[in-house]
């Protein structure tokens, strides 16, 4: 790891703003601002081998409905696959037999060192979601066959969504 210098940090739930002064590993000195993250999932729950559970969900930052998966934040020193449960059930009602984690991705890493763990959930029975009251979301049961006509008309925008599907073989 470069050396480096913290020049100041801010803290909110389980995010913190840090400006860093760093030293590249070619010499060249950088001052970066970054928000260190602990971690998230994203969850691809299969109803059966032609339906995935797809959310509609209201994104306040870019005040829109956005097509996504179920995903979330890591509590503190919560496991990933525990998070992912809970998650999928939060937010839509769901759980699951079968559980399988299917690859890693660094959504921002111009700026963030978070990683969110991918899993493909199977054998689901729905029992009830509990939503957060910040959490606007409809449950939309889709065929693959859906999902790729949403992507390719752009309705499908959302990165991580994007990738847990295409690690899932989907798009």
């Amino acid at each position: 790891m470069a050396k480096e210098k913290i020049l100041y940090q801010f803290t909110r739930k389980n995010m913190v703003l840090v400006a860093r002064h760093r030293r590249l590993p070619n010499g060249h000195p950088l001052d970066l601002e970054m928000i260190t993250h602990p971690g998230a999932v994203c969850i691809v729950p299969f109803l059966n081998s032609k339906q995935i559970v797809l959310m509609r969900q209201y994104r306040a930052a870019v005040d829109s409905y956005l097509y996504e998966l179920p995903a979330g934040t890591l509590d503190d020193n919560e496991n990933p696959l525990t998070c992912a449960q809970r998650e999928l059930k939060e937010e839509t009602g769901y759980s699951a037999k079968s559980w399988k984690k299917v690859g890693k991705i660094f959504p921002l890493p111009a700026y963030s060192d978070e990683q969110i763990l991918i899993y493909k959930a199977a054998a689901l029975k729905f029992e009830q979601s509990k939503l957060e009251a910040d959490e606007v979301i409809e449950v939309c049961p889709t065929t693959l066959a859906e999902i790729k006509r949403l992507f390719a008309r752009g309705k499908i925008i959302d990165a991580k969504t994007i990738c847990a599907l295409t690690f899932c073989r989907v798009l």
